[in-house]
């Protein structure tokens, strides 16, 4: 039933077939070595049971002595030679788990990077619709659960068949009526079987389900422990993860119930065979067709049996909730990448960018958030977009970076429409700063060195440095105990907005791009530090093509030309001096920045 979910993923046995092959070779040694031990007991249980007559019959004379230590000698030969098969038993069953177990380690670690990579190809859009929870689970929990399926349950199903099929062979070489009475409790156990792999299967996935919700619960609360914590809510964090924790709990105990029902009626099946072992076979005896050494040859038979058809219903729930999980992941390998780069050609970009009738709209929205946007930015030069939030602004540097791609129109770049130019060359062209920044749990130094495609020991100090002082950051690092090597902890906490801020531009602009792009990235610093900011980034844009996005004009008057976006729409260009003499959009937003500046109560400085 849910086999058809596991087939993408045997590729990897191909991939590991010698591993897989030896497996497989010392499965049917080690239980060639399991079987012997049987026809050995069988052997000399009726060596022991066709001389006791004779040792009667010599009692009192003194051949007797010598006679029960022949017997005995014999009897110690095969105890040593049953102890033997046993150890080699046992190596061999060692080697079948370090190729079998092994393979399957090498197979979860092929698949987490198959997973992860293709998660890195995903566009942004994807990340906006799913849990961080879920994704985390996918690539962690349930591989594992796939990777149990690579290993012990492939590993126990080989072992059983090939043991099933040596001991049905032995059972009827030595007495086919005993062997079918044996065998008749064996097709209720496969009817078992059948009926109940549904029901794990069913349940495997509401509980691999409910497991993801815990994930994402529990993400979603470390994320945001700060505005919990301000909100007095831990309580009813506490509450609901409670909740969670009750479902997850409820629905793994109904697994486990099934599991538990499910090994017991296996174990019944298997006793019932041994108690129908004993007195079909005591009848044979006793009809001269077997011996009392075919009888322990059978038991032990049967006992060998105990455990592999025990396991499989741990093998068959394994199997179902693998297939759960691997089908979760199929729905991610699945889903295609919305943005591709359609080209590996080398590209360098001379900063030629043109908007040409640019519309967007996001999925499931009712209207354009940007409607038919045109302008040029002239190589060198910087253009700079204002406006009111909600305007549109970030949406075009989304579209710039091509992280999602227009609705209508086009994007240019150098004359080239970006869908058609490699974009992997061109993003590491570009020197972009998000409005919402990002940085690693890691040193300073290495969350300014990521903007480099070399790291490590290529790493540069005083290109690092030169970043921090460009973004005006460099002070502010020095202070701290440690310096560059600094610890932001997890997104930065560490630091302030300003400072997190001023370390995303070093982190792009130490690769030296020709294209800039600055997504309201001084929302976070003050007047002062933003003017020191621009004074050094306006020594760095000379000869850069610049788009500066930001909803303050301070931040965008010194630019070569300004664009003012209203409702996804141009409404007003030109320079600082132009729009101002215009008196319109821009002029409102001067002044309404600037009264908030002074303050209502200074009217002589407005």
């Amino acid at each position: 039933m849910g086999m058809k979910h596991l087939r993408v993923v045997h590729k990897f046995i191909l991939r590991y077939r010698g591993r897989f092959v030896l497996g497989v070779l010392f499965v049917i040694i080690s239980n060639v070595f399991a079987l012997v031990p049987a026809q050995l007991v069988r052997i000399a249980l009726d060596l022991v049971s066709e001389n006791i007559d004779m040792y009667k019959w010599l009692d009192g004379f003194s051949l007797q002595d010598t006679f029960y230590a022949s017997v005995s000698a014999a009897v110690f030969v095969f105890i040593v030679m049953i102890m033997t098969m046993t150890l080699l038993k046992g190596f061999f069953m060692f080697l079948m788990r370090q190729t079998l177990i092994v393979m399957s380690r090498f197979i979860e670690y092929d698949q987490k990077n198959e997973i992860f990579n293709h998660y890195l190809k995903l566009g942004s859009s994807f990340y906006n619709r799913q849990n961080t929870g879920d994704l985390m689970n996918r690539i962690s929990e349930d591989v594992s659960r796939v990777r149990m399926y690579y290993g012990p349950a492939i590993m126990y199903t080989i072992n059983l068949s090939v043991l099933f099929i040596m001991v049905i062979y032995a059972m009827f070489h030595v007495n086919a009526r005993l062997a079918w009475f044996v065998l008749v409790p064996l097709p209720v156990l496969s009817l078992l079987v059948y009926f109940v792999q549904d029901i794990i299967n069913r349940k495997s996935e509401k509980v691999q389900a409910q497991l993801s919700a815990i994930s994402t619960f529990v993400q979603e609360t470390f994320s945001g422990i700060r505005v919990i914590k301000s909100f007095v809510r831990e309580k009813e964090r506490e509450a609901g993860f409670r909740d969670e924790a009750q479902r997850y709990r409820n629905l793994s105990l109904g697994l486990a119930r099934t599991n538990a029902l499910f090994f017991p009626s296996l174990l019944l099946m298997v006793g019932i065979s041994t108690i129908m072992t004993v007195y079909i076979g005591g009848m044979e005896v006793m009809a001269g067709t077997v011996t009392l050494g075919n009888i322990a040859e059978f038991v032990i038979y049967v006992n060998m049996l105990t455990w592999p058809v025990a396991s499989l219903g741990w093998v068959v729930s394994l199997v179902q909730r693998a297939a759960a999980s691997q089908r979760r992941i199929n729905e991610f390998l699945h889903t295609e990448p919305e943005i591709k780069s359609p080209s590996d050609a080398p590209l360098t970009i001379k900063g030629d960018i043109v908007f040409e009738e640019v519309s967007f709209r996001y999925p499931g929205a009712s209207f354009d958030t940007l409607h038919e946007v045109s302008f040029r930015i002239v190589p060198g030069k910087s253009l700079a977009i204002t406006g009111r939030t909600g305007s549109g602004k970030s949406t075009v540097a989304a579209l710039l970076m091509r992280m999602m791609d227009v609705t209508h129109g086009r994007i240019l770049v150098d004359g080239e429409d970006l869908r058609k130019i490699n974009l992997d060359a061109f993003r590491r062209q570009t020197g972009f700063v998000p409005q919402d920044v990002f940085l690693f749990s890691d040193t300073i130094a290495n969350n300014i060195a990521f903007g480099l495609d070399q790291q490590g020991d290529s790493l540069q100090m005083k290109d690092v440095e030169a970043a921090a002082r460009k973004a005006a950051v460099y002070d502010n690092i020095m202070s701290f105990p440690k310096g560059f090597g600094t610890m932001v902890g997890e997104r930065g906490i560490t630091l302030s907005g300003g400072q997190k801020q001023r370390v995303s531009i070093a982190r792009a602009i130490i690769r030296d791009p020709g294209l800039l792009v600055f997504d309201d990235c001084l929302s976070a610093v003050d007047t002062r530090t933003e003017e020191a900011i621009l004074k050094s980034m306006r020594e760095l844009m000379k000869g850069r093509t610049t788009l500066i996005i930001s909803h303050r004009v301070s931040t965008v008057r010194h630019a070569d030309e300004i664009v003012v976006l209203e409702k996804g729409k141009v409404v007003e260009k030109g320079t600082h001096a132009v729009l101002m003499r215009k008196g319109q959009v821009y002029k409102a937003l001067h002044q309404r920045q600037l009264l908030e500046e002074t303050g209502p109560g200074d009217p002589s400085k407005r």
